[in-house]
C-alpha cells in the first residue's frame, strides 16, 4: 500500500471541551495535510452538558472530513473511544482526549513509526505540566500497575496512541464491557513502541479528574488486569495463621512462667480488631471482582448512540444504539 493510499481516523473523546474542539479540528487538519494522508476526524460527544453538540454540528456542516457520534449520556472516555473505533474506516486510528492535552502534532512521529512497521505507537508522558504531587501520584500508579499486571504494560503511556487496523479489529472483537483501553491495547499484543512527549496543561477549563476519580481509575486498571489482590488474601491468611501460632505459643509460655498474672484481655481485643480488618479488606477485594463479573454478565451495551453526523448509512450500525440514529 502506498503512503498516499493510507487513511487515518482520529477519534476524540469529548466531555466539556466545547472551546477546545475547533482548535483540535484545525490542528488535526494541518497535521494530516502535512502528512499527505486521507483522513477522517471523529468527535465522540460523550454526553457533554455544555455546547459541544452545537459546535460539532457547525463543524460537520462545513467539512465532510469531520464526523460526530453523540452518546445518549456520559458512558466514559473508554467507551467513547470504543464507539469511535467501531465506526472508524481508516487503516489506523489515533485516540486523543478532547482537551488538547494530547498534542495532535505528535501524530507525525506516530505515523513515521507506523510506516516502519509498528502496529501500535503510544505516547509516553515523560513529564506532565502539573503540580509535582499529582505527577508523583501518576508515575507511582503506572509503576504499581506494571508490577501487578499479568501482562507487560508500558510505563506512563495513556490512551493517546496510533493503532493499526488489525489491532483495532482485535479490540473491537473483545466482548469486555468494563474497558480499560490502554490495558486492552497491551493485552492484544502485536508490535508496539512509544514516543516520548511532555503532556501540557489543559488549555480550557478545569480537569474533570478529581482525586476520587483518579483512585477509581487506578482501581479499574489493577482489578481488570491483575489477580494479585486475590493472591494477597491467600498470603495474608498464611501470615495471620503464622501470627496466631506464635500468639498461642506466647500465651502458653506466659501462663507457665507467670500463672499469677491475668493475661489475655488486651490480646483478645487487638486480635479481634486485626482479624476484623483483614476480613473486611479481603471481602473488599472479592467484592471488586464480583462487581466486575456482575457488569459483564448483564451483557448491557457499552454505549448508546443518539445521533451521527456525516456518517454514511452503511456505517450507521453502531453496536449499542437503542434506535436508528440520525445521520447527515
Amino acid at each position: 500500500m502506498t503512503v498516499a493510499a493510507k487513511r487515518i481516523s482520529a477519534i476524540i473523546a469529548c466531555y466539556k471541551d466545547e472551546q477546545a474542539i475547533p482548535i483540535m479540528a484545525e490542528r488535526l487538519r494541518a497535521t494530516f495535510e502535512k502528512l499527505a494522508v486521507d483522513y477522517e476526524i471523529i468527535f465522540v460527544n460523550d454526553g457533554s452538558p455544555d455546547e459541544t453538540q452545537d459546535v460539532l454540528e457547525r463543524l460537520a456542516a462545513g467539512d465532510r472530513h469531520i464526523k460526530a457520534i453523540t452518546h445518549s449520556r456520559n458512558f466514559g472516555s473508554q467507551n467513547a473511544f470504543t464507539s469511535g473505533m467501531k465506526l472508524a474506516t481508516g487503516d489506523a486510528c489515533v485516540l486523543l482526549d478532547g482537551d488538547l492535552q494530547d498534542p495532535p502534532e505528535l501524530i507525525e512521529p506516530f505515523h513515521a513509526k507506523w510506516l516502519e512497521g509498528y502496529d501500535v505507537v503510544y505516547g509516553v508522558r515523560i513529564k506532565r505540566e502539573m503540580p509535582w504531587l499529582w505527577e508523583f501520584g501518576y508515575k507511582g500508579f503506572y509503576r504499581l500497575f506494571q508490577s501487578m499486571a499479568n501482562i507487560r504494560v508500558p510505563l506512563d503511556a495513556g490512551d493517546f496512541s496510533l493503532i493499526d487496523r488489525k489491532v483495532m479489529n482485535a479490540l473491537n472483537q473483545l466482548p469486555e464491557r468494563d474497558r480499560f483501553v490502554r490495558g486492552l491495547r497491551a493485552w492484544v499484543g502485536f508490535r508496539q513502541t512509544g514516543v516520548p512527549y511532555v503532556r501540557p496543561e489543559r488549555m480550557f477549563g478545569r480537569s474533570t479528574n478529581s482525586l476520587l476519580a483518579n483512585l477509581r481509575w487506578a482501581k479499574k486498571g489493577i482489578f481488570s488486569f491483575s489477580q494479585v489482590p486475590l493472591e494477597m488474601i491467600s498470603l495474608g491468611a498464611l501470615a495471620v495463621s503464622f501470627l496466631a501460632v506464635l500468639g498461642i505459643v506466647a500465651q502458653v509460655i506466659g501462663r507457665i512462667l507467670h500463672p499469677e498474672i491475668p493475661q489475655g484481655f488486651a490480646t483478645i481485643i487487638v486480635t479481634s480488631l486485626f482479624l476484623g480488618a483483614i476480613n473486611l479488606l479481603s471481602l473488599s477485594f472479592i467484592a471488586e471482582y464480583v462487581g466486575k463479573m456482575f457488569d459483564e454478565v448483564k451483557q448491557r451495551p457499552q454505549f448508546v448512540v443518539a445521533k451521527l453526523l456525516n456518517f454514511d448509512d452503511a456505517n450507521s450500525g453502531t453496536r449499542g444504539e437503542s434506535e436508528k440514529p440520525q445521520s447527515r
